[in-house]
């Protein structure tokens, strides 16, 4: 990172060019310096929280981003730097400011980008302060899959350098093809049961197979996957001193008997039942984390997803929407277990990934576990019925035998979430299934095929 302490006062101002080095500006005289930088309409000091335009340039590749600057006066004088990634959504967008690039630096250790902008109207200057940077060098493990692409496409667009990790087991690469043209984005097929080495800020764990027809067709993988896989993240994370966030789920809760059920509930867990690799899978993840965060400080987040929907849903999963969507847009019969009386709570998928991301950002403090999902509830026979009138399907509801072990009940209690990360779902449920039945009719079902021979 550069280090504005080791620049002396004639290096930070320019005599023949402007503050940002370009060479077509007049030259201005010392006396004359305050006068022009303050009258530079890309040298104007901005507000707290102002959102500037900066144009990434890289390989060729051209764009204008815009970033807010979270707190662009380093002291008392009119200087400030913006740091790349810096994006989120402003309470005030206030003024908009094209700002070109002033310096760069990299450093070695970190990999950190920054911009520094300074505009003087004092005749002092930084003083030895130094910019916060806001990227993040961010790894995504399942990152190909339904969740992790769409996580991924909002990280890279805030700008941050994204590596995607995936076995493509279950996930597509079709789902992230659109981002392998960007400069901040890298993939890399790689199964996490065994070590890699990689140099990053943070990481979102989210790699594990999740539907039962998946996780059931090689439950060894599969508890390899949530145990192995967590280790060696975690020793990344303890290596890099990276913060960690695991993406557990709302199946360590069982069959509960706490509706809704609260993050303090135990859960009531089958442990030797043909879901148990994946429920235990994870009670065991979340174990590691805890442990890691109290014998090594590392820097970690627990979230518990609950049941999830929309596009980019593998076609084939076995999951009950995607089961419901596919069977009614091609007139097959839809498929209910037992009297459908169970019931299920669905979030969509942009409610789920912005409550990743403000876990992420959450002060250290807060830890979790935390719940994050629709706390709206329905009955597997209601969602089946909506989905049937939302296509204007001609499709049957059949009946088949309940599978063992099949919660009966699953509702979060999200007043966690509300408290500490502000977060609660903002589409329901039926504009949810209406997107996802869009995509599901623009694409075409013979590019995909069931993922695994059990498939049902």
């Amino acid at each position: 990172m550069l280090d504005m302490a080791s620049i002396s006062s004639s290096k930070l101002r320019p005599k023949t060019t402007s503050p940002t080095g370009d060479k077509d500006v007049p030259e201005v005289a010392a006396q004359e310096e305050s006068q022009f930088y303050q009258k530079s309409n890309y040298l104007q000091v901005p507000t707290p929280n102002t959102i500037v335009t900066y144009r990434f340039n890289f390989l060729g590749h051209t764009e204008d981003r815009p970033w807010k600057l979270r707190s662009p006066c380093l002291n008392t004088h009119h200087h400030f730097a913006i740091a790349i990634g810096a994006h989120e959504t402003a309470p005030s967008l206030g003024s908009r400011f094209r700002c070109k690039l002033a310096r760069q630096s990299t450093s070695s250790k970190k990999g950190e980008s920054i911009i520094c902008l300074v505009a003087d109207q004092t005749g002092e200057h930084l003083n030895g302060k130094r910019a916060a940077v806001s990227n993040q060098r961010i790894l995504v493990t399942g990152g190909a899959g339904f969740l992790g692409s769409h996580l991924c496409e909002r990280l890279v667009a805030e700008g941050h350098d994204v590596i995607c990790l995936d076995n493509f087991f279950t996930s597509q690469k079709s789902n992230v093809v659109h981002l392998l043209g960007k400069p901040n984005f890298e993939l890399i097929r790689h199964d996490i049961t065994l070590p890699i080495f990689l140099e990053v800020d943070q990481i979102y764990h989210l790699a594990c197979p999740a539907a039962p027809g998946h996780y059931q067709f090689n439950p060894i993988k599969t508890i390899k996957t949530s145990v192995l896989g967590s280790i060696n993240m975690l020793g990344t994370a303890k290596r890099c001193g990276a913060k960690i966030l695991l993406a557990s789920t709302s199946e360590i809760y069982g069959d509960p008997e706490v509706h809704p059920q609260p993050e303090s509930y135990w859960g009531n867990v089958n442990t030797i039942g043909i879901r148990s690799c994946y429920d235990e899978g994870k009670r065991v993840a979340e174990t590691l984390f805890m442990d890691y965060h109290r014998m090594n400080k590392v820097n970690i987040r627990i979230v518990r997803i609950f049941n999830t929907y929309g596009p980019r849903m593998h076609p084939y999963d076995g999951r009950v929407v995607s089961n419901f969507i596919r069977q009614a847009i091609t007139g097959e019969d839809i498929t209910i277990f037992g009297e459908g009386s169970q019931t299920r709570s669905f979030c969509f998928r942009d409610d789920l990934v912005e409550g990743f991301v403000r876990m992420m950002n959450a002060p250290d403090t807060f830890v979790g576990p935390v719940n994050i999902g629709n706390p709206g509830e329905f009955t597997i026979r209601e969602l089946a019925e909506l989905v049937l009138q939302m296509t204007n399907s001609k499709s049957k509801l059949i009946k088949r035998p309940l599978p063992p072990d099949d919660p009966s009940r699953r509702r979060p209690d999200i007043r966690l979430a509300k408290e500490k990360l502000g977060w609660e779902p903002k589409i329901p449920l039926r504009e949810g299934l209406q997107k996802t039945i869009d995509w599901f009719q623009s694409i075409d079902l013979n590019d995909y095929r069931p993922p695994t021979p059990n498939y049902s």
